[in-house]
């Protein structure tokens, strides 16, 4: 048995107790940092949405099965969020195939996700369709939010703390796409408007939001504006999109005329 204590680094009751908390953060800053790095990601077009929806043909086959009044009502909704988990799968896998073709010195455009199931599993499924490589920040949850098998596995991370995933969401991303989701959704939303509307990124962000006829049974801006709030110009920080061509137009376009020389 050695006779010399453990050194800090090596201590794990140390590096799990309250005094280490500075040094799990840092860490969560500087292994991604190194691993992006070391795989070039520095341009990201982040999907946000709600990680109970399912693929088309998984909701039909348990829709096929419901015979209960309840499990007809799941089945219904879950048909209804089948339909966004597809237009992300196909904007992404349309926009994963615009970057590796609009690649130039300095930007690739990759997509990048919250790493768990629905909204984020479609558009990491697109990439890879699309045979590109895509991010997923995943965080670790009481339920065991699972990583999707579809995030590039370099790309892979597993965040403990909810503000350093979101720092990464905010530091690469040059655009946004939000989805029809809930808390989490709303929350990352609000985030990123709030850096936008503050100037805190130092870059120019598209935010899109997607499905308008749902964002707009949720929130209700131009309340907050006639209200006095927000400022009138602050319901222009996002844009809608309504359908798959119309994200991938606002997309292409504006990463185009700001980060690629063409």
């Amino acid at each position: 048995m050695s006779k010399h204590p453990p050194r800090a680094y090596r201590n794990p009751e140390f590096l799990n107790g309250p005094e280490a908390r500075p040094i799990r953060i840092l860490s969560e800053y500087l292994e991604p940092r190194a691993r992006l790095r070391r795989f070039d990601i520095k341009d990201t077009i982040v999907f946000f949405g709600s990680a109970r929806f399912k693929d088309l043909e998984t909701s039909n086959a348990i829709a096929a099965e419901a015979t209960t009044p309840e499990a007809k009502q799941r089945a219904e909704m879950l048909l209804r969020g089948a339909e966004y988990y597809e237009d992300a799968r196909e904007l992404s896998r349309r926009i994963t195939e615009w970057a590796d073709e609009n690649r130039e010195a300095g930007h690739h455009f990759v997509v990048c996700t919250g790493g768990g199931g629905g909204i984020m599993e479609a558009a990491n499924r697109g990439a890879q369709e699309a045979g590109g490589q895509s991010v997923g920040f995943n965080i670790s949850l009481p339920f065991e939010q699972e990583p999707n098998p579809y995030i590039t596995p370099e790309l892979s991370f597993e965040f403990h703390y909810f503000f350093m995933r979101k720092l990464w969401f905010a530091y690469l991303g040059k655009a946004l796409v939000i989805f029809p989701g809930g808390f989490g959704t709303l929350d990352e939303l609000m985030e990123i408007l709030t850096l936008v509307q503050t100037n805190k990124l130092r870059k120019q962000v598209l935010v899109i939001v997607y499905a308008p006829k749902f964002w707009k049974k949720v929130l209700n801006l131009e309340a907050l504006a006639d209200l006095g709030t927000i400022s009138a110009e602050d319901v222009d920080l996002f844009q809608y999109a309504e359908t798959v061509d119309e994200a991938y137009e606002k997309l292409t376009s504006w990463l185009q005329s700001r980060y690629l020389r063409g």
